[in-house]
């Protein structure tokens, strides 16, 4: 083999390196990226979307003007699950809901974890889908014992719902009539309870909801 052949050759090895090289550190870069956008829209307890994902989602559909219904829930007596058994069995626990929440079927369109023990459904449908959906989370949580790391446990949920039941209602509006409704329905022990359209909605704690 010639000089000029071999110097030729040991070039062109080195530039196929080099971009074997950049293409490598692009696909981590890429991946980074995409990890890091995930992160930022999905909970790192359960997977699930989180409140800035499901505002979003909430968003879209309220734009297309999409008929929808809001489901909100929150485990009844979870912060005595984790006091007397540990945080590591109240997060199995929240994964665990957060799995039968978002294998609920149609007309459920997105399962997400807000904060804490509370989790939303965004619904496609009228007012008959959006209770339907909101008492088969009812019963996806507390019609089966759920198995975390030491057991099993008996869990209950207090369920509120609302759903768009006239034009150019607000986010906040939607949820603050579910939370509502969530409140009344932890409130009287009804287990579901869905928002009464006739009456004017009052925050039951903080308005901690988007305009």
């Amino acid at each position: 083999m010639s000089q000029i052949v071999h110097a030729t050759l040991t070039a062109v090895g080195g530039i196929l390196a080099g971009l074997a090289l950049a293409a490598a550190m692009l696909w981590r870069q890429q991946h980074a990226l995409r990890a890091a956008r995930h992160d930022a829209t999905h909970d790192d307890v359960t997977g699930l979307p989180n409140r800035r994902l499901f505002l979003a989602h909430l968003r879209t559909a309220l734009e297309s003007n999409t008929p929808i219904g809001v489901v909100l829930l929150d485990l009844n007596h979870f912060k005595a699950v984790n006091d007397t058994l540990g945080h590591e069995v109240g997060n199995d626990l929240l994964d665990q809901v957060g799995r039968r929440l978002a294998g609920l079927p149609t007309p459920v369109r997105l399962a997400a974890r807000l904060s804490g023990d509370e989790f939303a459904l965004l619904v496609t449908g009228d007012r008959d889908d959006t209770t339907a959906a909101a008492h088969a989370a009812w019963q996806a949580i507390a019609g089966n014992s759920i198995r975390v790391v030491n057991g099993d446990l008996r869990v209950t949920a207090s369920v509120g719902y609302t759903h768009t039941h006239h034009p150019n209602i607000s986010i906040r509006h939607l949820l603050t009539q579910a939370d509502c409704a969530m409140y009344e329905a932890k409130r009287d022990g009804a287990g579901v309870r869905g928002y009464l359209h006739q009456r004017t909605p009052t925050v039951r704690s903080r308005d901690r909801y988007p305009r």
